[in-house]
């Protein structure tokens, strides 16, 4: 494999773009294009910056070897699978928020059903919280306790 290829595999192992990738060396993103197409060659400075920016020997730059060429599909594969991963568990998190709120509003829901049932005989809670006060109350609460599960959950996540 020749440097332009590893170049342009390892930018794309990395998820940079010719821009990214052109900042942090400090030169132009045609730079990069014309050394990922093979048209110019880095120099020495940039072949060590290149080889401290993607974490590799400068030897494994510049020498071609069939080795090489599979421990980068390896090092891309890996990526993909640990990218997979993380949306698995961001996914998993969200539907354990929602679920979690989902358990608190319908508890909240009984709640207030039952103490509407119970002050109908004992009128207390009705003087002290007319009208919707207190189902607004006990939804206002079940809010904040929502809030509180997912943003704790996703913390732990």
């Amino acid at each position: 494999m020749e440097i332009s290829e590893k170049i342009l595999q390892l930018r794309k192992a990395n998820n940079l773009t010719q821009e990214e990738l052109a900042e942090k060396l400090n030169v132009s993103r045609q730079s990069i294009s014309k050394w990922e197409s093979g048209q110019t060659i880095p120099e020495l400075e940039k072949l060590i910056s290149l080889s401290s920016v993607f974490q590799v020997t400068t030897d494994y730059l510049l020498k071609p070897s069939e080795l090489d060429e599979l421990s980068i599909k390896t090092e891309i594969l890996e990526k993909k699978q640990q990218e997979l991963e993380k949306e698995s568990k961001k996914r998993k998190s969200s539907q354990i928020c929602i679920l979690s709120c989902a358990g608190i509003y319908l508890a909240a829901i009984v709640v207030v059903i039952l103490i509407r049932n119970i002050s109908q005989e004992n009128d207390f809670l009705w003087n002290i919280f007319p009208g919707i006060t207190l189902p607004l109350i006990a939804f206002l609460l079940a809010t904040a306790i929502s809030i509180w599960v997912c943003v704790r959950h996703k913390k732990n996540v």
